[in-house]
């Protein structure tokens, strides 16, 4: 074999892992090592390829990009590719130079060697082995927490964006429907009424903003009291005579309970008091319309918060029913289409220890993955159960079940049976690993027709 050049000597010295070793370990891996040149565009490694060996770059820059979208970056001076005691078998993906690249790689057929001859060397790789994939668990579980929030925010802004909606265009009409009752109002002051007669208008007012008539039962009962108010009211020779029965109509008012009225008032008074009337109940409802509207943008953002515990510690005590109930409000938007929710929750669950916002994407994952298996339409049950020292909380769905053959790789990094760009692999390993650090544990069983999944918390942290 021949001798080591000076120069690659050089080079391995400026790699930070090799750079006190003794000479005798620089001129082994320098004697055993292949040098490489790679023009921009050229692959370092290719997607597939049997991984079988260690290179290190001495300058330039690498990308690589996994199916699922991960981009990965090597610069000088680094060493990757296959490390001792790595159970790497093929590249995971492609990397290309993007720029002039002097690398050298050193085949794993001289790694025992290696090991034995210099052990510290062996330990030195086997740190940036472990570095490597907590690096890659890391932005993994970045990805997904991401792909999780887009997915929620895309479901958040359409529950929101319905009753904005309705709020500013309840708003925009309750802006019209003040004029007319303020004319109305106008138009009454100029009319010779008893004190009783306005009594009795402002009692009648009262009655119907207190819900006292019953709504109409559907737009065909609706279109059929207006249709009767609207013909009573052109047979006095009352002004906007239909304008005024839509309103008298929507509120739940009858053509008899309007000639009961119109009764008490004259003829030529009639007019101003039935419009005053439909004014009156036209801004009660819209401000009901309101009301509820932004009950529900509140509730939403309630939810948000309770589901992100914002303002809170890592470590809470935290009520397991709460953070199942906000999960399913921010997820709304995927039920709402054919998925029947039910819960039986244990009333004697006592409040947990625990990361609250982590639990939030433990049920997330498992409940999205229930809705995915159901295929958008079916039963999902939730249950909790009390037991000894832990909480058991069950994700039960009515799917078609987790396939025999692929039940021991369910949890499995990177693992999915979905089409690609439809799942990243990592919900259920995320699952996993956050219910273990809860010092928890999750588990399923499944067949055709039932696939539950079980996740056990003990009340106390650990």
């Amino acid at each position: 074999m021949s001798h080591p050049t000076s120069t690659l000597v050089d080079d391995l010295r400026t790699i930070p892992t090799f750079a006190d070793l003794p000479s005798t370990a620089i001129d082994w891996l320098a004697e055993h090592m292949q040098t490489r040149r790679l023009e921009p565009g050229e692959l370092l490694v290719e997607a597939g390829g049997r991984a079988d060996s260690m290179f290190v770059l001495f300058q330039g820059q690498v990308h690589g990009q996994r199916e699922n979208g991960t981009v990965f970056v090597l610069s000088a001076p680094q060493v990757s590719g296959l490390l001792p005691y790595s159970r790497l078998k093929t590249y995971p993906t492609s990397m290309r130079a993007v720029s002039v690249v002097r690398a050298a790689n050193l085949s794993a057929q001289y790694f025992p060697e290696m090991v034995e001859r210099f052990p510290d060397l062996a330990q030195r790789l086997v740190g940036i082995m472990s570095d490597r994939i907590r690096e890659l668990a890391r932005a993994d579980l970045q990805r997904e927490k991401l792909i999780s929030l887009g997915k929620l925010s895309a479901g958040l802004a359409h529950e929101l964006n319905n009753p904005a909606s309705a709020v500013r265009r309840s708003a925009e009409n309750l802006r019209d429907a003040v004029r007319r009752l303020r004319d109305a109002n106008l138009r009454l002051e100029g009319r010779p009424l008893s004190g009783d007669q306005r009594a009795l208008l402002a009692r009648f007012e009262q009655e119907c903003l207190a819900g006292g008539p019953g709504r109409p039962a559907d737009a065909l009962e609706q279109s059929d009291r207006e249709q009767a108010i609207g013909e009573w009211l052109e047979a006095t020779q009352a002004e906007d005579a239909w304008t005024v029965a839509a309103g008298l109509a929507e509120a739940g008012l009858d053509a008899g309970r309007i000639r009961e009225l119109g009764a008490a008032f004259p003829s030529d008074a009639l007019a101003d008091v039935l419009r005053r009337l439909s004014a009156s109940l036209v801004v009660g409802r819209l401000v009901d319309e309101i009301e509820s509207a932004s009950s529900r943008i509140s509730d939403l953002v309630k939810a948000i918060k309770e589901y992100s515990y914002m303002d809170q510690g890592p470590i809470q005590e935290i009520d397991i029913h709460q953070g199942i109930d906000s999960t399913l409000l921010m997820m709304k938007h995927r039920l709402k289409h054919g998925v029947k929710v039910v819960r039986e929750y244990d009333a004697t669950m006592p409040k947990i220890c625990a990361r609250a916002s982590e639990l939030n994407q433990v049920w997330t994952n498992l409940i999205d993955n229930a809705i995915d298996a159901m295929e958008g339409k079916g039963e999902l049950r939730i249950r909790t159960v009390k037991e000894p020292d832990c909480a058991l909380i069950e994700i039960i769905d009515n799917g078609s079940g987790i396939a025999p053959e692929i039940r021991g790789r369910i949890f499995d990094p990177f693992f999915t049976t979905k089409q690609v760009g439809d799942g990243s692999g990592l919900g259920l390993d995320v699952v996993h690993r956050i219910v273990r650090s809860h010092h928890g544990d999750v588990r399923f069983e499944s067949k055709p027709g039932e696939t539950r999944f079980q996740v056990r918390l003990p009340f106390q942290a650990r």
